[in-house]
């Protein structure tokens, strides 16, 4: 039987994406010796984003790189819960699949090690229980590493919910500015929000591995990652190894596909250095009053954009959408005839757009993200 390394991407698409990238970067160094197998979740998160067809293209022009679904699962989607909250039941519920799952991978490949997204830890003490190694892939820098390994201390420096701590600063090792507890991240901000005990299980977790995988290198955050290596960030328990990868780009010719012609056919019709790009990550969402004030903004400003606009939440003070796929009325979130005013010089996107393939665009000048 060939060996496997199996890797277990958080749902959505910019997380699978960066998976397969690890993948693909993996099987370019040991190809000979590995194949890769991505254990993917079901449901939950519709496709109007295109990881059904992003999927197949990988399928289609890389052949050892396969795909395992895990059990579609319920969750109780009730709108007094938050969406992480919701979201993290999702994941937890689909991982306890994860050992049958596995096992069946097993009967036709040798499975080598496990490789997690920082989401999907609940995995970690079923991968211990069948031997096998487990490494996080943790795609953001190694400065919010470094915090998330802290956060454990952080929580017992008080009883309080940070978005209560309006005027406390938060110190973290390695960083010369403090941060506002009431700018950690949302899940983080209330004790009473389940999402707040996923994510300290998440950081708590993290030093349980055998490895940390990072999208950084050493010359572009060498101070934070002396810091990780030195203990400081978990001075209770040894610090796994960081392993730096990055930066992982993804191959344009496999992210644009048919969701992202419109748009990149736009960008080469317009002016060098002329387009400001709006795009605030996959879960990031305005309220209709945002959207309308950011639509002034760019009416206003007379410059040429592209811009992506998703569902606005429920409820106006999250900062997440808690269906970042979901159809929606776009006329009806931005300001009456804006499209028809700036139709000449500007291009809003509904949801998603190939953010990699747009920041390759001649025509982009700007970029404005979260």
């Amino acid at each position: 039987m060939q060996d496997t390394i199996v890797l277990l991407p958080a749902p959505g698409m910019g997380h699978i994406i960066s998976m397969i990238e690890l993948g693909k970067l993996i099987l370019h160094h040991y190809g000979h010796k590995f194949s890769i197998t991505i254990l993917l979740t079901t449901g939950f998160i519709p496709d109007s984003s295109g990881v059904t067809s992003y999927i197949h293209r990988i399928s289609q022009s890389n052949p050892s790189i396969s795909f395992h679904h895990l059990p579609s699962v319920s969750v109780d989607t009730t709108p007094t819960r938050s969406g992480a909250a919701i979201a993290f039941e999702f994941i937890r519920l689909s991982l306890a699949h994860a050992t049958d799952s596995l096992q069946q991978i097993s009967s036709s490949s040798t499975i080598r090690s496990l490789i997690i997204d920082v989401f999907c830890t609940s995995a970690l003490p079923t991968a211990k229980n069948l031997n096998l190694p487990v490494y996080y892939f943790f795609t953001s820098g190694a400065y919010c590493l470094a915090a998330f390994l802290y956060l454990p201390k952080i929580y017992k420096q008080t009883t309080k919910s940070f978005k209560d701590l309006t005027t406390t600063d938060l110190h973290f090792p390695g960083m010369s500015s403090p941060l506002k507890a009431t700018h950690m991240p949302q899940p983080t901000l209330d004790r009473d929000d389940p999402a707040y005990c996923d994510t300290l299980y998440f950081c708590s977790h993290l030093p349980k591995s055998n490895g940390i995988i990072a999208n950084t290198f050493e010359d572009l955050e060498p101070k934070a990652l002396k810091t990780i290596a030195d203990g400081v960030c978990v001075p209770d328990s040894p610090t796994p190894p960081v392993y730096c990868i990055g930066p992982l780009i993804a191959d344009a010719e496999e992210r644009a596909g048919e969701d992202g012609n419109e748009c990149l056919s736009w960008l080469d019709s317009q002016p060098s250095r002329s387009v400001v790009f709006l795009c605030f990550g996959s879960r990031g969402s305005f309220s209709v009053a945002q959207v309308k004030e950011v639509a002034y903004g760019l009416e206003r400003s007379g410059q040429r954009f592209l811009w992506v606009v998703k569902k606005p939440p429920r409820d106006e003070k999250t900062k997440q959408a808690e269906n970042f796929t979901a159809e929606f009325d776009l006329e009806g979130v931005l300001p009456e005839g804006f499209l028809e005013r700036t139709k000449d010089r500007g291009m809003v996107v509904k949801t998603w757009a190939p953010q990699v393939d747009v920041l390759r665009k001649e025509a982009v000048g700007g970029f404005v993200t979260h």
